[in-house]
C-alpha cells in the first residue's frame, strides 16, 4: 500500500503518517511535508525521486506526473487499466492526504498580487480531484479532523466504501470552496465584488430540528467559523427561527459598541430596546415598550448576564437569551424553565461578523448587495431643517431611534424617550399606518410618548405622519428626506415646534 502526503496545514500530519506506516503504507511526500516527516523519523520517499522527474519552475510542477495521477486514477478492477499501469511502471497510490496552499491567509497577510498568485494551488486540487474521482479504490483525506477516523477505518475495514464516499464528498467540497474563494477574491479586487459569477460557500454548524415549519429541513451554516468561535449553547438547542431572531437581536444590541444595551426581538423585529446605566435598567426599560410581544421573544444582552438580571428576566417567559457572556451561577436561575434556551458568545461584549455583503433568495436565484449599516457620518452630518434644535438628550434619543429603524422591517417608525424605545410600528404598507399602529399600542399600554424622539427609515411622503406625531408630543424627528413634499413636512414640524433632521440616507429593510 502506498500513501501520498502533501499538506500545507501540518497539524497532526506526523502522527497520521506514523499511523499509516504502522499499517504497512509506503509514504510519498513533497517539499516541506517530506522534510518534516524525515525529521520526525518517518521513512518517506520524495515525490521527485519516485517519479524520476525533478520539481520544476520553482515548485509549480512536481506532482503533475503520470506516475502520480496514473497511480491514483487507474481502476483496480479493470484489467486493461491494471495492464497499462504495469506496462508504464505506474504503482498504486491507495491514499492521498492533501490540503491546499493557504490562499485566503495570504490575501489577509499581504496585498502583493504576485505573492497571492503564487499561493494558488494547482497540483493539490488536481490530486484531490483525481483521488475523489477514484474513491472506490483510493482514500482522499483533506482535513486533519479526519485523520483518526481514517486510521480507524483502515484498521477495521468496516463499511470502507461508504466511508470513502463520505471522504469523496468532503474532497469536492474542499476544492469547490477553494476555487470559489479565489474567484470571489479576484472579482472583489478587479470587479468591485460584482463579477459575472458569485459563489456563496459556508460550513455547516448544526442541523436544526426543522426549518421555519416542521415539514421543512433546516440547518445553520457559517462563514469563516463565526458561530464556531462566537456561539456557545449553555441551555437548549437553537431552532431555525431562533437563529433569525437571534441575528436581529444581536445586530441591534451590538450597534452601540460597549454600551449596556438590551434588545428584545419577536419575529425578527424589535419590540423593546434601551441603553441605560446598567444592563438591569436597560432590560427593565426595554420590556416596558411591549411586554405582550416580549413573551416568548429573544433577549440580546450586550454584556454579562448575571444572577440579578437573570432573576428579572425569569419573571416572564422568554424563549431565547443571547448574551456576550454568562456568569456560572446564572444558569441555576432558569433550571425550572425547561423551554428557555440560553447562548453565550464568550466575549465581554456582543460581537458581529460584519459581513461585507448581503443576499436574499428569490425564486430562481438571489439578489446580492453590499451590507447596510448606519455609518457615524450619517448622524454627524445630519442637517437641521427647522427653527427648533434638538436638546442633547433628544439627540441621543434620535441616534437610538435611527439605529433601531435601520434594523426594522419597512415601513417603520420608532419612538424613543430617555434612551429607551417606547413605541414602534413596522412592516406596514403605509408609513402613516405604521405611525398610528405604534401610537395606538403605546396608548393601550399606558405609555406616555410626550417629549419623545421619532425616526423613520425612509422619507415621509406627506405631512400626516408629522401631525400624528405632534398629537402625542413628539419633540424631535430624524428621517432621510428626499420627498417631493419635504417642504410640507418641514413646515408641519415648524408649526408643531419640533426639531427635524434629514440624514440624506435611506435604510429600507424588506
Amino acid at each position: 500500500m502506498r500513501a501520498l502526503i502533501s499538506v500545507s496545514d501540518k497539524e497532526g500530519v506526523v502522527e497520521f503518517a506514523k499511523g499509516l506506516a504502522s499499517l504497512g503504507f509506503e509514504i510519498l511526500s513533497t517539499g516541506g511535508t517530506h522534510k518534516l516527516l524525515v525529521q520526525s523519523g518517518i521513512n518517506s520517499l520524495e515525490v521527485s525521486e519516485y517519479t524520476k522527474s525533478p520539481e520544476m519552475f520553482e515548485g509549480r510542477v512536481k506532482t503533475l506526473h503520470p506516475k502520480i495521477h496514473g497511480g491514483i486514477l487507474h481502476k483496480r478492477d479493470d484489467k486493461n487499466h491494471v495492464a497499462q499501469a504495469e506496462q508504464n511502471g505506474i504503482g498504486r497510490i491507495d491514499l492521498v492526504c492533501v490540503n491546499l496552499y493557504p490562499f485566503k491567509e495570504t490575501t489577509i497577510r499581504t496585498d502583493d498580487f504576485e505573492e497571492i498568485i503564487e499561493n494558488i494551488d494547482i497540483g493539490g486540487p488536481a490530486m484531490v480531484r483525481s483521488a475523489a474521482k477514484n474513491f472506490k479504490d483510493v482514500y482522499i483525506v483533506t482535513s486533519p479532523l479526519d485523520y483518526e477516523a481514517v486510521l480507524e477505518n483502515l484498521r477495521n475495514g468496516e463499511n470502507a466504501l461508504e466511508f470513502r464516499r463520505s471522504l469523496m464528498i468532503k474532497a469536492y467540497e474542499h476544492t469547490a470552496a477553494y476555487d470559489s474563494m479565489i474567484a470571489n477574491y479576484m472579482n472583489e479586487r478587479f470587479n468591485g465584488g460584482f463579477g459575472d459569477m458569485k459563489f456563496i460557500t459556508a460550513s455547516k454548524v448544526f442541523d436544526t430540528r426543522y426549518g421555519e415549519n416542521p415539514h421543512q429541513k433546516g440547518a445553520l451554516y457559517e462563514f469563516d467559523y463565526f458561530f464556531s468561535n462566537n456561539f456557545k449553547a449553555l441551555k437548549g438547542e437553537a431552532s431555525f427561527n431562533n437563529m433569525t431572531d437571534i441575528n436581529a437581536a444581536l445586530m441591534l444590541a451590538s450597534s452601540f459598541d460597549e454600551a449596556p444595551a438590551v434588545a428584545i426581538v419577536k419575529h425578527a423585529n424589535a419590540c423593546g430596546f434601551a441603553v441605560k446605566s446598567s444592563l438591569l435598567e436597560s432590560y427593565t426599560e426595554a420590556l416596558k415598550c411591549d411586554p405582550i410581544s416580549a413573551y416568548g421573544g429573544v433577549v440580546a444582552i450586550n454584556g454579562t448576564l448575571d444572577k440579578v438580571l437573570a432573576e428579572k428576566i425569569n419573571e416572564i417567559f422568554v424563549e431565547v437569551i443571547i448574551a456576550a457572556n454568562v456568569d456560572e451561577e446564572t444558569l441555576g436561575v432558569f433550571e425550572s424553565k425547561k423551554r428557555i434556551k440560553i447562548f453565550s458568545q464568550g466575549n465581554k461584549f456582543l460581537t458581529r461578523a460584519n459581513d461585507k455583503y448581503d443576499f436574499k433568495h428569490v425564486d430562481g436565484g438571489f439578489v446580492f448587495q453590499e451590507s447596510d449599516e448606519v455609518k457615524p457620518s450619517e448622524l454627524e452630518n445630519m442637517k437641521l431643517q427647522t427653527t427648533r434644535e434638538a436638546s442633547k438628550e433628544e439627540l441621543k434619543d434620535l441616534e437610538i431611534a435611527w439605529k433601531v429603524a435601520a434594523l426594522t422591517k419597512s415601513n417603520c417608525v420608532v419612538y424613543v424617550k430617555n434612551s429607551a424605545m417606547v413605541a414602534i410600528g413596522m412592516g406596514m404598507t403605509s408609513r402613516v399606518d405604521a405611525a398610528r399602529a405604534a401610537v395606538n399600542k403605546a396608548r393601550d399600554l399606558g405609555i406616555d410618548l410626550n417629549g419623545c424622539a421619532l425616526a423613520s427609515e425612509a422619507f415621509f411622503p406627506f405631512r400626516d405622519s408629522i401631525d400624528i406625531a405632534s398629537e402625542v408630543g413628539v419633540k424631535a424627528i430624524i428621517e432621510p428626506g428626499g420627498s417631493i413634499r419635504d417642504d410640507e413636512v418641514v413646515q408641519a414640524a415648524n408649526e408643531h415646534g419640533m426639531a427635524l433632521y434629514f440624514t440624506g440616507v435611506r435604510h429600507f429593510l424588506h
